[in-house]
């Protein structure tokens, strides 16, 4: 018997630049997040929230993000 197909996630990558001036490429949003009247705004929430994670468990504190725009534009 065949298996049914898994819900697919589609992802939007995004260029993020940090206060101090560095930069992270093709950090991964849920497409499901973004769109409607808030645009592409919801993303920098998703991303820190991923920044705070990482600094967790890195112990270092986040970054203020400076800037988002979607990759490759």
């Amino acid at each position: 018997m065949a298996k049914k197909p898994t819900a697919r996630t589609e992802f939007v990558m995004f260029d993020i630049v940090y206060e101090d001036g560095s930069q992270r490429s093709n950090r991964k949003v849920e497409a499901s997040l973004l769109g409607g009247l808030d645009g592409d705004e919801p993303a920098r929430a998703a991303i820190e929230e991923q920044d705070r994670l990482i600094s967790e468990k890195s112990g270092q504190p986040p970054l203020e993000i400076k800037s988002i725009k979607r990759s490759g534009k």
